[in-house]
């Protein structure tokens, strides 16, 4: 069975209506406020049979969206014969109770449909323990309204010397084990953790490493396999990749880096689901450099950009280098919207990641990042180190050999980066720097340079 099929089947569909209540603080031109709920509740396999919208200054205590709106929709269920309503907003575990007494029906918040999502679509091990992770945390203050069994059990006559009493409740053992899951759950992830931390740090002294990071589902994926040829799993679907992927990522001439593909951010992600994919976010926050993919044609994408940005600070990822790739460039519909991003954003990247435009670019400007500064230099190195004497034929732009001012030893003129210069030692024997200077001018003075995460979006773009 395909992996598209096996995540078809993975869920029932359902017929589910859309609830969205609106704040004061929310934009009142927007046209549809709903679109990420939809998408979600599309990728969970729901089929969305109808929308509705409040707009309240104060949410009430109780149902949350009060008791009137409350019946309006369970008469909606009626009529549209619907299975769950799901909300685009975090309840309380006593608000999801009480709805769903007025509702008699399913109800789901979003950080559940969410939980729900990622566990269908987890692969590997690691990503099956962080979901379970997940779920718990969610679920552990909510048993009490979860459950209806919460008579006491484990006493009375029956119950043997040293057990009677009035005895356990049911949501005591429930907690009881929960915590207990949660310990063993948690213990399995810090294995892991120190092995992905081990791996990524060994990785890391060894090559250049790069993340793709972004909102889900603005083809971070189509790129990771465009730029590596990997074929990694693609869907038109939020949250496609969960598990994090890294290949090789050849770079012109004898450079290479590994790309990686790091599973999609999305607006309000639930602080809990970011802790528990700690692991999987490894190699974005150790990378030596990340690639911001944004979905230039969406027509929230200043928004996607601002969620992004302020989960990349929550991870610790504020001051890491950082280019912006605006993707999907041949799908903007008004050259005014590509305008308004090369006006804003001068130093972005233009790209499509389906079609292959501008990656080019892209690669040249990694690669310049990524060599450093370039000098000039005359390295002595051993004549019978053919290892070392390829590694500089290789790596560094040989100007000039000479075999005769030091017996035994071959003085190359070379033009090399800061970061070769930096790798000489673990793979030439006893070399020796015999002189080296700063190189002036640069072969590609147009190539922007990247900019720390925290200042990839300033305050008056967002005016």
């Amino acid at each position: 069975m395909t992996q598209d099929r096996r995540v078809n089947l993975s869920v029932r569909s359902e017929k589910a209506i859309l609830v969205g209540v609106l704040g004061s603080d929310s934009d009142p031109a927007e046209r549809d406020p709903l679109a990420e709920l939809a998408s979600l509740a599309h990728t969970a396999g729901a089929t969305v049979v109808e929308q509705v919208i409040q707009r309240r200054a104060t949410i009430e205590p109780g149902t949350y969206i009060g008791r009137g709106k409350a019946e309006e929709i369970a008469l909606l269920v009626q009529t549209r014969d619907a299975d769950v309503v799901i909300f685009d907003n975090d309840m309380s575990p006593h608000q999801l109770r009480d709805l769903e007494k007025v509702i008699q029906c399913k109800i789901l918040d979003r950080s559940e449909l969410i939980l729900d999502i990622f566990a269908t679509r987890a692969r590997t091990h690691e990503a099956q323990l962080q979901v379970a992770l997940a779920q718990l945390e969610y679920t552990y203050p909510r048993l009490r309204h979860m459950w209806s069994h919460l008579e006491r059990i484990g006493a009375g006559a029956g119950a043997g010397v040293g057990a009677r009493g009035p005895g356990e409740m049911q949501l005591e053992i429930d907690r009881r084990l929960v915590r207990r899951r949660i310990a063993d759950i948690k213990e399995q992830l810090r294995q892991v953790q120190q092995r992905k931390t081990c791996e990524v740090s060994v990785r890391k002294q060894r090559h250049f490493t790069v993340s793709l990071v972004g909102y889900t589902n603005a083809g971070k994926s189509t790129m990771f396999n465009t730029l590596t040829g990997a074929g990694a799993f693609v869907q038109d679907k939020l949250f496609a990749t969960l598990d994090t992927k890294t290949r090789t990522w050849r770079l012109g001439a004898a450079h290479c880096a590994l790309l990686s593909d790091t599973v999609g951010f999305v607006r309000d992600l639930p602080h809990h689901l970011v802790a528990s994919f700690k692991a999987t976010l490894e190699e974005a926050t150790r990378a030596d450099l990340l690639l911001l993919v944004l979905d230039a044609a969406h027509p929230h994408a200043l928004r996607q950009l601002q969620s992004v940005r302020r989960v990349l600070m929550d991870i610790g990822c504020g001051g890491q280098p950082a280019f912006l790739l605006l993707n999907k460039i041949d799908a903007v519909e008004s050259p005014d919207e590509l305008a308004f991003w090369r006006l804003k954003f001068p130093a972005a990247l233009p790209v499509s990641a389906r079609r292959g435009a501008g990656l080019g670019r892209l690669a040249e400007t990694v690669l310049e990042h990524m060599l450093g500064h370039t000098l000039q230099a005359t390295i002595s190195v051993p004549l019978s180190d053919a290892r070392g004497i390829t590694f500089l034929e290789k790596f560094a732009g040989v100007q000039a050999r000479d075999y005769d001012s030091h017996p035994g030893r071959a003085a190359l003129r070379v033009r090399i980066s800061t970061r070769i210069l930096d790798q000489l030692y673990n793979h030439v024997r006893d070399p020796v720097i015999l002189e080296k200077s700063p190189v002036i001018d640069r072969e590609c003075p147009s190539l922007p340079a990247p900019a720390p995460v925290g200042d990839l979006l300033p305050e008056e773009v967002l005016q």
